[in-house]
């Protein structure tokens, strides 16, 4: 007789999905098997995180096999993995230097998924002025943001306390950022018991060798109520499915701060690219310092780029 029951995907290695089932009398089993076929290729290839069906053989304890794949909230590509509902973007506040426009990038793209960007400066033993300058750049563009020094153990608490209340049911975060900029130190110090890779800084390039090989997500949290946070690959900007299709007319929405702004331009069809205070509300209000400056260069880099890959498809 086979049954079948619900889970999620929290480790992929070698062709085996590790997934993890919350019984009906509530107690977590975590079933190693392989997905069927259709399951391997394309869109439809099993990614960590993935809410899944078992399908299993009662009389062959063995014979257990993921048939079938839930509707996702979202894929992405690097560092492999769906469903992602928090991003933890760690940026330096000093060595390596942050790239504004590489931040707003990455805030750009989660917005537009549906996921809640959280903006974490670390290295605050370094360069405090610099962290906390950005800090109040990005908390006054609507961000949860927070600044911390891993080597001093400052600010670390406020972000466990925000992780422990927003992972739950099943909810996921990750932690993205580029190399060096101490994630999985970070992680280590938020949950001692995770005990992460991590891999020491060449201070010649200062930038960090990447630890992580595969997906992985860590319970926070027990039983049915339980969130999850992601170990991933080192990487240094997220690669959602279908970027390229990421529309113009979508980019304005993914700039939370410009949203007072719109409608208040000269011109209805006016693009925000190029046009100067006069005509623009949005170049008005970065100009007038009721938006930052660094935000309104980003978005018009953006959408340069954007404006080409459509061009070009």
């Amino acid at each position: 007789m086979r049954i079948e029951k619900q889970g999620k995907v929290v480790k992929g290695l070698g062709g085996l999905f590790e997934t993890r089932v919350v019984e009906e009398d509530g107690s977590v089993i975590r079933y190693a098997c392989r997905a069927k076929g259709a399951l391997h290729r394309g869109d439809a290839k099993v990614l960590v995180g993935d809410n899944v069906v078992l399908s299993m053989d009662t009389a062959t304890p063995d014979d257990i096999v993921l048939s079938a794949i839930g509707e996702r909230k979202n894929a992405l590509i690097r560092p492999p993995m769906a469903n992602l509902d928090i991003l933890c973007m760690v940026v330096a506040s000093a060595k390596p230097a942050p790239v504004l426009e590489t931040v707003d990038k990455l805030l750009s793209i989660a917005e537009h998924h549906g996921i809640e960007p959280v903006l974490i400066f670390t290295k605050t033993d370094v360069d405090r002025e610099n962290a906390e300058r950005l800090a109040a750049l990005y908390r006054g563009a609507g961000f949860t943001v927070f600044t911390v020094s891993s080597l001093l153990s400052e600010g670390i608490a406020p972000v466990r306390d925000y992780l422990l209340r927003e992972l739950k049911n099943g909810r996921i975060a990750a932690f993205a950022g580029a190399s060096g900029v101490g994630k999985s130190t970070l992680v280590n110090g938020i949950f001692p018991h995770l005990q992460l890779a991590t891999a020491e800084i060449s201070e010649k390039i200062e930038r960090g060798r990447h630890t992580t090989r595969h997906v992985e997500l860590f319970e926070i949290g027990e039983g049915s109520e339980a969130g999850y946070l992601a170990d991933t690959p080192g990487f240094s900007l997220l690669d959602f499915e279908r970027f390229d299709f990421f529309g113009l007319d979508d980019l304005l929405s993914t700039f939370r701060d410009f949203a007072p702004y719109i409608g208040g331009c000269r011109y209805s069809d006016c693009a925000h690219i190029g046009e100067g205070p006069a005509e623009c509300a949005i170049a008005r209000a970065a100009a007038e310092g009721k938006l930052a400056p660094s935000r309104l260069s980003s978005y018009r880099s953006i959408y340069r780029v954007l404006k080409s890959k459509n061009e070009y498809k």
